[in-house]
């Protein structure tokens, strides 16, 4: 009698399905193999002890992810971790800056210089600063790579001791390699935290993202926080300056194309200018230049307003715990080491009578008015005083033109006369063609290289021989 074989028994495939291609029906896919037969144990007697199971070994445990810290420093106590940003190149300027103010060990960073110190260390570097574009508190750093991190950790920020009245405040948000790429997003978080946990509105603004950008809400009583994110590190930073330094209050009539006073200033260190010695800058347009260099060599503030005795207004003072008594009490002792007036003497020409008259306004308004000579000439009419001393201008790129012929007429016209009368002299010129450099007919060298304007240039310094 034939056996019946079961559906889905190895050798008839079950009912609509097919049996698999190369195994032979009635041949089982993969065989198990048998298992072996358990060990007879010897029988145990009624007087031996029972063994205890043996426990199995608990499996690894993962080590947890240690959390990052939450570091904030505490503004009424030292240290504070500060930071005076700047414009590319011009790093190596604050840091001696600081270092002249007392600041031991500033560290140079791209954009700037880090440095430690406390709240008096603020005041004085918004005070005396002359290369810096503002100096921030590093108020928090922490981790976050979800939006639950960022506000756990954004709640602990002390953030009213920053915030004045009335309570408004800004943000600069930036997201580099970071699982948080939503700048806006961002700064929606920290708002909310900040009107939800400290009773502060909620409304915010964004400020532009790039330092080197005039915003024009700089100018408002809005409190600036700059927040970093790189690669899901936060940085909190509470911004002490407000409007930005390069902002000394005296330039308010200006000429073509304009140079800020920070990269003024700047050039006038990087010429070597002893403070002493004659300056000349044949091209002042507006004056920044000659005003900058009287306000380096009479040793005056750039945060005070020489004419009036008064500071300028600095984010701090609206801060909780500000002494206005101890501030007025500073600046006024600021006043009074500024020298009478300066020792050498400075030169300001240019062709454009415009440019001369809005230069005269602007040295009045600074308060340096008696130290520097303005005069309406072209280059041709240069006269300088018996040297050697220091030419220290910004002339035309060509780079806006889009034609630098005439250009080259320039630069060879003033490498003559500088030949024939200022043997010996310093000159230092910023520039961003070393073609032009080249018919000025003096052997320069490099020194620091920034922008001026969206256009890359460089300060570049010889000797006349």
């Amino acid at each position: 009698m034939k056996r019946r074989i079961p559906l889905g028994a190895p050798g008839k495939p079950k009912p609509g399905r097919k049996p698999r291609p190369g195994k032979p029906a009635g041949e089982s896919a993969s065989p198990k193999p048998a298992k072996k037969s358990a060990r007879r144990r010897k029988p145990r007697g009624d007087d031996e002890p029972v063994r205890p199971p043996r426990p199995e070994p608990a499996p690894p445990a993962t080590p947890a992810r240690r959390p990052v810290p939450l570091r904030l420093p505490d503004a009424d106590h030292q240290p504070l971790a500060l930071f005076a940003i700047t414009a590319p190149g011009l790093e190596q300027f604050a840091a001696a800056e600081l270092r002249a103010l007392g600041i031991a060990a500033p560290v140079i960073e791209a954009g700037g210089v880090a440095f430690t110190g406390t709240l008096d260390d603020v005041y004085a570097a918004n005070l005396w600063l002359r290369t810096a574009s503002r100096v921030v508190i590093r108020i928090a750093s922490f981790h976050a790579s979800e939006f639950h991190e960022l506000e756990r950790r954004a709640k602990r920020v002390p953030w009213d001791r920053y915030i004045g009245v009335p309570a408004r405040v800004r943000f600069r948000v930036t997201c580099r390699k970071s699982r948080l790429y939503h700048s806006d997003a961002v700064a929606e978080r920290l708002a909310k935290i900040i009107a939800g946990v400290h009773g502060l509105p909620g409304g915010f603004a964004m400020a532009s993202g790039d330092e080197s950008v005039d915003d024009a809400a700089d100018a408002d009583d809005a409190q600036l926080f700059v927040v970093r994110l790189v690669h899901d590190e936060v940085t909190i930073s509470a911004d002490s300056s407000g409007a930005l330094l390069h902002r000394r209050g005296y330039r308010q009539a200006v000429a073509r194309a304009p140079l800020r006073e920070t990269l003024a200033a700047a050039m006038v260190m990087g010429s070597g200018w002893d403070g002493t010695s004659p300056l000349a800058d044949p091209m002042c347009g507006s004056g920044t230049i000659p005003i900058e260099a009287a306000m380096i060599a009479r040793r005056m503030a750039p945060g005070i307003d020489h004419a009036t005795g008064a500071s300028r207004q600095f984010a701090f003072m609206g801060w909780a715990g500000f002494d206005d008594g101890a501030w007025r009490q500073r600046v006024a002792a600021a006043m009074a080491a500024a020298e009478p007036r300066v020792a050498g003497t400075i030169i300001g020409s240019d062709r454009d009578a415009g440019a001369i008259a809005a230069a005269a306004s602007n040295a009045a308004r600074a308060g340096v008015t008696d130290d520097i000579s303005f005069r309406h000439h072209a280059i041709s009419g240069l006269d300088l005083p018996e040297g050697p001393g220091c030419v220290v201008s910004n002339p035309p790129y060509g780079v806006r033109l889009g034609d630098t012929g005439p250009l080259r007429n320039l630069y060879a016209q003033l490498g003559k006369l500088l030949r024939a009368r200022a043997s010996g002299w310093t000159v230092a010129l910023l520039t961003a063609d070393r073609a032009l450099e080249r018919q000025v007919g003096v052997a320069f060298r490099d020194g620091f290289r920034t922008s001026n304007g969206g256009i890359p240039v460089r300060l570049v310094r010889g000797v006349v021989e």
